[in-house]
């Protein structure tokens, strides 16, 4: 029977790692969960004299709630994790800049002789009423209205082979996406490594422009809802995100070409699957229809997704077993703590 789980990690309980970590709790498939996530400082940056390199203790960054065991996942199947809600915890976001972080200056695999960027925070007010992120320039009285997007920069399964990769990357296994395509509505797609497939999830941002430029969005912690569902015996190599309207593949390497022909080849070879097409005339359609959608350009491993219109599509409920819809409009129970 479907239960519905409500988890608040301790700060003892927070995770920087995806593998190498005890599961907090046990969920089933078919599983409604509702979490507390921090954000990716730990809650440790409230005003705009709090610069992270100061209030925060490297490798303590990118917090992670889990992770949760899914009974009956194994290696080969896939794990569907739809996100019913995304609601801002707090009525402030944060962002920064870093001497050493981002798509714009010197990082320690990018060297160049320059000055580093200096540190800078900017505080964001959040309405979620009004469903608007207030930005303040901070030498200038410049404000702006941005519309919320609530999403999540960070989720993800144990990888393979034993790995404990951190929480500030990505890969096969999911992690540090940073894609503004994780939102509510959206259910991602990923291969079950391990027993029990451990799934954690974090990183929440209010909004965030593609490639999370400066490497910082506007941070926050959030209460995030998901209804979870396991796929036997379907493998999934590279994450994939289904939405109402599109199907995606995620890319996630260095350099963002390499990440985006990833996703290019995933979702070409997805399309051959889904149409019947041929793999020369699945790549044709996803060339001309698709769509290359960045996701960050500042993490150890930058990603890229592919996206596809699902209209395209000769059957769209037939992805994965039509598991979106199927989670997009289950009843969720009444929760029980646990």
């Amino acid at each position: 029977m479907r239960q519905h789980h409500t988890y608040t990690p301790a700060v003892k309980d927070l995770a920087y790692t995806f593998g190498g970590v005890a599961p907090v709790a046990s969920l089933h498939s078919g599983d409604v969960l509702t979490v507390f996530t921090e954000d990716c400082f730990g809650g440790a940056v409230t005003t705009i004299d709090d610069l992270p390199s100061r209030v925060c203790t490297f490798p303590y960054l990118n917090p992670l709630t889990g992770p949760f065991l899914v009974e009956g996942a194994e290696p080969g199947d896939t794990l569907a994790i739809h996100f019913r809600s995304i609601v801002p915890a707090r009525a402030i976001g944060v962002s920064s800049t870093f001497p050493h972080a981002g798509a714009l200056t010197s990082t320690t695999h990018t060297a160049t002789l320059q000055p580093p960027l200096q540190e800078r925070v900017w505080l964001y007010e959040i309405d979620t009423d009004a469903a608007v992120v207030r930005y303040r320039a901070r030498n200038s009285d410049f404000v702006a209205d941005l519309p919320l997007d609530a999403m999540h920069g960070t989720v993800g399964v144990a990888p393979p082979a034993f790995q404990a990769r951190s929480s500030l990357t990505s890969d096969t296994h999911g992690g540090n996406m940073d894609t503004p395509e994780l939102r509510a509505g959206t259910t991602v797609y990923l291969g079950v490594n391990v027993h029990g497939a451990m799934l954690s999830l974090g990183d929440g941002h209010a909004r965030q422009g593609p490639g999370e430029v400066s490497g910082v969005a506007v941070e926050v912690a959030m209460t995030t809802t998901i209804a979870l569902e396991v796929i036997k015996n379907v493998p999934t190599r590279w994450p994939r995100i289904e939405s109402d309207d599109a199907v995606m593949s995620v890319g996630c390497a260095r350099p963002l070409e390499d990440a985006f022909r990833i996703s290019q080849h995933d979702l070409v070879t997805w399309t051959a699957d889904l149409t019947g097409l041929d793999t020369l005339d699945a790549y044709q359609l996803v060339a001309q229809a698709g769509t290359a959608l960045v996701g960050n350009v500042c993490d150890p491993n930058y990603t890229m997704l592919a996206a596809l219109p699902k209209h395209l599509l000769p059957d769209p409920t037939t992805v994965y077993g039509g598991v979106h819809q199927r989670l997009r409009h289950v009843p969720v129970p009444a929760p029980v703590v646990g």
